[in-house]
């Protein structure tokens, strides 16, 4: 039985980059696979760059996200799964680039009825791609459970959504936080992973994403309002979700309260100790951080003036 692939890719004013995305999956070794690209009410001319594609590869279809989902990412991806066809479920960025062996190494590795979803290594590149694609089919991997939420979360053990292909089974149940503009695949991953699914990490590089300005990373850590306020939500549904599961540690709940810190943020502070239900004492001591943040935050920039 050769696995079928259900590649999601949503879109927005991405003429000028998605091309070079689609060539690439159409490389792939693996060959049973459809590719559903979601527009999400871009202005540009996607369609008419894409459209020798579509007339002779029927793998692809172009699709405009159904009002029937929010605007954004997650509501595009949503759709997307409830449209997928393929035994396996994997999301593709419309800027990126795919090495040619990503399906066909994942696909084998599912294969094995012990792991819900296959992890891989993701490089970045600048303007130009000019990489040689290793084809090797020798690599070490290691499983990854719900041990490992808080390296998850702490972007220690980076769960990129366009480096891991999943059954589509575990999206029955949860799915994007439509309503989230950023971070939600943070949000979402994790809280797959708090289900007590278990998946396996290739150590080999099978995507190579691009990075520019306009990405909703690069919107993030360049200050937009959106993007922030989106974090700031997701921060407090994973700290629902693990607080309900049990899962809320001292550690985890460390790092999302700094977060509150960080941002200056009085009421998320407020609503991540509400939710975490933690002792008084505990409670006292986090607030302590926050209003000390700044004091530490002034004596760290000083110290590195004095140590140039």
């Amino acid at each position: 039985m050769i696995h079928k692939v259900s590649i999601i890719m949503a879109t927005y004013n991405r003429a000028h980059f998605i091309l070079e995305t689609l060539e690439s999956i159409q490389k792939q070794t693996h060959t049973n696979w459809e590719c559903l690209i979601i527009d999400d009410g871009g202005t540009d001319n996607t369609k008419e760059v894409i459209k020798p594609i579509l007339d002779n590869d029927n793998r692809f279809q172009y699709l405009q996200r159904s009002n029937a989902y929010k605007k954004g990412l997650p509501g595009s991806r949503n759709y997307g799964l409830d449209l997928a066809k393929g035994d396996y479920i994997i999301f593709f960025d419309d800027d990126d680039i795919v090495h040619p062996q990503n399906l066909e190494l994942c696909v084998n590795e599912l294969k094995n009825n012990r792991y819900q979803f296959c992890r891989y290594l993701r490089d970045v590149f600048f303007d130009k791609f000019d990489i040689d694609f290793n084809l090797s089919k020798v690599y070490t991997s290691y499983i990854i459970g719900i041990n490992d939420i808080e390296k998850v979360l702490k972007n220690e053990l980076t769960f990129n959504s366009c480096a891991i292909m999943w059954r589509k089974e575990v999206f029955l149940k949860d799915r994007f936080q439509e309503h989230l503009m950023y971070a939600e695949e943070w949000e979402l991953y994790s809280r797959l992973l708090s289900n007590n699914i278990k998946g396996i990490t290739i150590e080999k590089c099978l995507f190579y994403g691009r990075k520019h300005a306009n990405s909703n990373t690069g919107e993030y850590f360049s200050g937009n309002l959106t993007r922030i306020t989106s974090k700031k939500e997701a921060i407090k549904l994973v700290t629902q979700n693990l607080q309900a599961k049990n899962l809320l540690n001292k550690n985890i709940l460390n790092y999302l309260a700094g977060f509150a810190i960080t941002f200056r943020d009085t009421q998320l502070l407020k609503d991540i100790l509400d939710i975490s239900k933690i002792p008084f004492i505990n409670s006292v001591f986090l607030t302590f951080k926050f209003y000390r943040y700044p004091i530490w935050l002034h004596y760290k920039k000083i110290e590195k003036r004095l140590k140039k």
